[in-house]
């Protein structure tokens, strides 16, 4: 993949985020003030590379979930770090002002449905968190009977999936299919390792459509691991 096309398919991936819609050649040809034929071009080398694919009959483009992989690892592999998003400091200040461990946790799950406009996971000891419902099935990926019946699926199958996978990275990302559970529910699944007094083994993540802002959802998901960590060791 070339720089630019690598460029490209940043745009289309952040525009699709943006607008739920396809994203067409002349939107980018404005943003990268080339001609629409050149970025035709650039989009036909990055359809049949995988990476975006043509809706129906659309005009435009949308990512894959191989299209978001290649994203999300270039965030992660970024020495950019992701991390340095807005609204941590809300973050910050609603769980170290919760209190109690269930609350602490409440607050941290409530902030990120708020922040990020997914629903909300996370766990505490045996206690699973969930919040943030209506956000995601108010996304227009889901408004399918099909999709809503497998993104149920996921939910009620996400506690004993973290305790038998038990992801170990700071931040780890499951793109629409790569989910163990649900693959055809078009979700992502973004979930923080943290330690705390109850567990080696405790987590906080979102779930969302995959078409979503990955470095913002990405930031806030680790810092919000990081400060249940403390706190959680802090108040013990």
């Amino acid at each position: 993949m070339t720089d630019r096309q690598a460029s490209i398919l940043g745009a289309i991936i952040e525009e699709h985020a943006e607008l739920a819609a396809p994203v067409g050649s002349v939107t980018l040809a404005k943003l990268f003030k080339v001609s629409s034929a050149t970025i035709r071009s650039e989009m036909a080398a990055l359809e049949r590379s995988g990476m975006i694919e043509q809706p129906h009959t659309s005009a435009g483009r949308v990512p894959t979930d191989q299209g978001y992989r290649w994203y999300v690892n270039n965030l992660q592999e970024s020495k950019e770090p992701y991390k340095s998003v807005d609204n941590t400091k809300a973050l910050d200040v609603r769980v170290r002002g919760a209190g109690e461990p269930t609350q602490a946790i409440r607050s941290a799950v409530d902030s990120l449905v708020q922040l990020t406009h997914n629903a909300a996971i996370g766990t505490l000891g045996s206690q699973l968190y969930i919040s943030g419902l209506a956000n995601l099935f108010g996304q227009p990926e889901f408004s399918g009977t099909n999709a809503v019946k497998e993104v149920a699926y996921l939910l009620d199958n996400i506690e004993p999936w973290l305790r038998e996978a038990a992801p170990n990275k700071p931040v780890s990302v499951f793109i629409g299919k790569e989910n163990p559970i649900g693959k055809a529910s078009g979700c992502a699944l973004i979930i923080s390792k943290y330690r705390s007094p109850f567990s080696d083994r405790s987590y906080i993540g979102t779930v969302g459509p995959t078409r979503q802002h990955y470095k913002q959802t990405m930031g806030l998901v680790g810092f919000a691991g990081e400060m249940l960590e403390k706190e959680l060791f802090a108040n013990a």
